[in-house]
């Protein structure tokens, strides 16, 4: 009896302290956010993006699948790396700044190729988007889940 209280208050108390996620899948377009400083790249990085798809969502981060943990010489997760994120969502397209906290390797059973779920941080979205984003969010029920119709690849340009 005691176990199920703790269980119970537990699950309360979790509720309140994690973002609520959601599983949808969206196209997600990826790319860094410019550097202030001058590195040793001989091309912007703001001309390279790579393309994926989200996995969940929360007010406060999302997680997303990509084919490439880097590009060109910088990865997508750590040192604080700064992206650039555009999610596509049925309501409107959404733009912010997220930073990558973890990251994993998965097999896509499909066409059996290596791709990695990010785990990012939002850090920054203008008040016109996190509207977007929050409306999509308390209200997904009434939008259709994205089938697996979006392909995964890097644009420059």
């Amino acid at each position: 009896m005691i176990r199920k209280l703790i269980a119970r208050f537990n699950k309360s108390v979790t509720k309140r302290v994690v973002s609520a996620r959601l599983d949808f899948e969206a196209p997600i377009s990826i790319s860094f956010e410019p550097s202030r400083q001058t590195g040793k790249l001989s091309s912007p990085l703001e001309n390279v993006s790579i393309k994926g798809v989200s996995k969940d969502l929360s007010e406060s981060g999302i997680a997303f699948v990509v084919p490439l943990i880097r590009l060109k010489e910088n990865y997508l997760v750590g040192e604080n790396r700064m992206l650039n994120a555009e999610l596509d969502l049925p309501n409107g397209k959404v733009k912010m700044i997220v930073v990558g906290q973890r990251y994993e390797q998965v097999i896509d059973r499909d066409s059996a190729s290596v791709k990695y779920l990010i785990g990012a941080k939002i850090v920054q979205i203008t008040e016109a988007d996190k509207e977007i984003y929050e409306y999509f969010l308390r209200h997904n029920a009434n939008f259709k889940k994205n089938s697996k119709a979006f392909n995964f690849g890097i644009d420059k340009g």
